[in-house]
């Protein structure tokens, strides 16, 4: 079986452990997740079986939707609510004072992502480290935020909806933000609606799963999840390709979906200096 299932996570376990199960369901399949949740977060977590999981570096930076809770007044040392206090009795800003600082964390911008994150430092996890009282300084990446817009505000608490590209913490959108209010927060909850294709609305839990007489009806398509331009091979040509064999078919240098003519899905080709070759296949020819 080669496709992907739109997963719903639930919080309190990491992404990891959360597919465990699902990789007994998918016997002798290989399986992956993309794009980790935290393990207090919840919501989409894409999870791909089979070939598909070569499809992943095609996914990776596509668009993100959350819905995040951030309570002010204190941080924690995860930037979360199972951190410990390390920073308490700041101000509670107003709403007017939130909106008014929003469009600053919006559009491209560096970002110093949290200690307590799976960031690589001299061979180590980040969180690793900070378990261990490490003191660990990251360097700000460049990321891409395309909307924060705060739903409700009561109580010191505020809901946020947050659109990103990939690799975004929503964490340190909660420090950032409450560091230009003069004060500190915490994020308290996190739900992932959108990762790239899968939306909350089509996501399957772990009991649907199970419960399930026809694991491969719950597949989405590989291709179906691709945006890239449509290319149709015939038989010999795809064999080329996939035989590491590149060759000119008059296409422009980009990325592209590539199929049979009788039109099954072969796999992801790229096209250089005016040469087609493939770099992820599905189908076994």
């Amino acid at each position: 079986m080669n496709g992907f299932i739109n997963f719903f996570k639930p919080s309190g376990v990491s992404s990891a452990y959360a597919i465990n199960g699902i990789k007994k369901l998918f016997k002798g399949c290989k399986i992956g997740h993309m794009g980790t949740l935290d393990p207090l977060a919840e919501g989409v977590l894409p999870i791909a079986v089979g070939k598909a999981t070569r499809l992943f570096d095609f996914l990776l930076d596509k668009q993100k939707e959350y819905v995040a809770e951030f309570t002010f007044g204190y941080q924690t040392d995860t930037l979360d609510r199972g951190g410990n206090v390390v920073f308490e009795g700041g101000k509670i800003p107003s709403k007017e004072e939130i909106l008014a600082v929003l469009p600053s964390l919006i559009g491209v911008v560096e970002q110093v992502p949290p200690a307590f994150s799976a960031k690589n430092v001299n061979g180590a996890r980040s969180y690793t480290l900070a378990r261990r009282g490490v003191e660990v300084e990251l360097k700000a990446k460049t990321v891409e935020i395309d909307e924060i817009k705060l739903v409700s505000y009561e109580n010191s608490k505020g809901v946020f909806k947050i659109s990103c590209k990939g690799g975004t913490y929503i964490r340190s959108i909660c420090r950032d933000l409450a560091k230009s209010l003069g004060t500190f927060a915490t994020m308290t909850s996190l739900l992932r609606t959108k990762s790239g294709a899968f939306n909350l609305d089509t996501a399957l839990t772990k009991e649907q799963l199970y419960d399930a007489k026809d694991l491969s009806s719950l597949l989405t398509k590989p291709d179906s999840v691709l945006t890239f331009e449509k290319v149709t091979l015939n038989h010999f040509q795809s064999v080329e390709l996939i035989n590491g064999r590149p060759f000119n078919h008059g296409l422009l240098d980009g990325t592209y979906s590539i199929y049979l003519d009788n039109g099954d899905f072969v796999g992801v080709g790229i096209v250089t200096d005016g040469k087609l070759r493939i770099k992820a296949f599905i189908l076994e020819l």
